[in-house]
């Protein structure tokens, strides 16, 4: 559950690549399931689940849905494509949650879970039914509210000690009473979640999975729930003599366990998660690009500083770093300014294809920029106060919109005469900001660039709704 729980925690500010990192990782540590927050307003969250579905190859692929039917549809067509994909409908089942987060009677929540898994199990294969505070629920309403969720689809139902009081002799009594009220239980999978509150979590799955259940919840750095590390000791030093097992890769447990801890540290220094286990540079003198260099050549240098990237990110950095050594060759620090702004970025609905800027102090700035979408191309032709704002408004003239700029920088990455400039420009739309970087030893180009980049942006929130 780490990347849910950094999404609900103000302790955590993970990066979109800190926290695909972390999937990639659990995922090749075996994780049977990697548990991704819900999916709110922000469509930030679409594109992480979308792109953690895509890396994601082994696990289980899991992302709660809402209270609505919307969210069932918004959460799948973010998930749909994982090669495991999980749906999880997680509401409370004791009397004071019930009534005082959710706003239900006991009747009115049957209703409702039963709705929710119903309509979960019309477009997934696996759903996941979590029962929120069930050790401080009715006991009959537990047991009825599981058999609901089994009846109406639910292929896994999770059994929460959210209160975190529960002793370790005590769950395992509450799932054997399970199996014993719901006859149905013994055709799904029982997990349970145990939170850490009287540091006695582990030890209650621990004798949870000798009763009977089938999944554990964890977390990389143990914060409220068992620690990976500590339940997979368990299973390596008891499993066999229990008849049980984990999917877990115990032996690269520690290692990749270590990695997910310092990004996940609470204390993490204030510059990047990635300084120490994923050096954001190599030294420059192991990254030496000219206009020699091949693709091949570009992928080295990008995994000798500590990058993996898929192969559609590959070949965006490989295009960006084209446009540069033509002119000059790159160092380490220049390529780690091109994936930062080039790599993970939402599919682009506007391409550049070339611009031609004017300016001068007796004449007035023009801007002639072409630009791809669709596979047609479209023309802008404006003059303004200035070349960037020539540029912008031939921009606008060609996507047939105006937004607000918010915030407009420019910076430079390297030093000299030839130093690369790194912009940054923030669009208001629809009362939203959407940022867009740009990187060129041209400073209009990475102008016009990451004004392109924001409003690409845009129209990618703009068809998700």
């Amino acid at each position: 559950m780490t990347l849910r729980y950094e999404a609900q925690s103000a302790d955590f500010s993970l990066s979109f690549k800190e926290k695909t990192e972390i999937a990639k990782e659990l995922d090749k540590l075996g994780a049977d399931v990697i548990e991704l927050a819900p999916i709110t307003e922000n469509k930030a969250d679409t594109l992480l689940v979308r792109t953690v579905a895509s890396l994601v190859k082994n696990s289980v692929l899991a992302c709660p849905v809402g209270e609505t039917i919307e969210s069932v549809e918004s959460t799948w067509n973010a998930v749909m494509d994982a090669v495991s994909p999980r749906l999880i409908v997680a509401v409370p089942v004791s009397s004071v949650q019930m009534e005082y987060s959710s706003g239900k009677k006991p009747d009115t929540m049957l209703a409702h879970i039963e709705k929710m898994v119903k309509e979960c199990a019309a477009v997934c294969n696996d759903v996941e039914f979590c029962a929120e505070d069930a050790t401080r629920a009715e006991s009959a309403f537990l047991y009825q509210a599981i058999e609901k969720a089994i009846t109406s689809g639910a292929t896994t139902v999770t059994v929460c000690d959210t209160a975190g009081t529960m002793m370790p002799d005590e769950f395992p009594e509450l799932i054997e009473s399970i199996f014993e009220n719901v006859p149905a239980a013994s055709t799904v999978t029982i997990g349970v979640s145990c939170t850490d509150n009287m540091k006695m979590a582990a030890a209650c799955a621990f004798a949870s999975v000798n009763a009977g259940a089938g999944e554990v919840k964890v977390t990389v750095n143990g914060i409220n729930t068992p620690d990976i590390e500590t339940i997979a000791a368990v299973f390596r030093a008891r499993g066999d003599s229990r008849g049980f097992s984990t999917g877990i890769d115990i032996t690269g447990l520690r290692r990749s366990a270590a990695r997910m801890t310092r990004i996940t540290n609470t204390e993490r220094r204030k510059t990047s998660a990635f300084d120490n286990e994923f050096p954001k540079a190599a030294p420059a003198g192991e990254v030496n690009l000219d206009e020699n260099a091949d693709i091949s050549a570009v992928e080295k240098a990008i995994k000798a500083m500590g990058y993996d990237v898929a192969d559609d990110d590959l070949n965006k950095i490989y295009e960006a770093v084209r446009r540069i050594v033509v002119k000059k060759s790159l160092g380490a620090k220049e390529l780690d300014a091109i994936i930062a702004s080039t790599a993970m970025q939402v599919p682009p609905a506007y391409k550049v294809i070339s611009y031609v800027v004017n300016s001068g102090n007796i004449i007035n700035a023009t801007a002639h920029i072409k630009m791809e979408k669709d596979g047609r191309e479209l023309t802008g032709l404006v003059t303004g106060d200035g070349p960037i704002d020539a540029a912008f408004l031939a921009i606008e003239q060609i996507v047939g919109r105006h937004y607000e700029l918010d915030d407009f920088q420019i910076q430079a990455v390297t030093e000299g005469r030839e130093a690369m400039g790194s912009t940054l420009v923030k669009l208001r739309a629809g009362g939203k900001l959407f940022s867009g970087h740009g990187v060129s030893t041209d400073v209009i180009g990475a102008s016009i660039r990451a004004y392109v980049d924001a409003i690409n942006k845009i129209v990618y929130e703009e068809t998700m709704r």
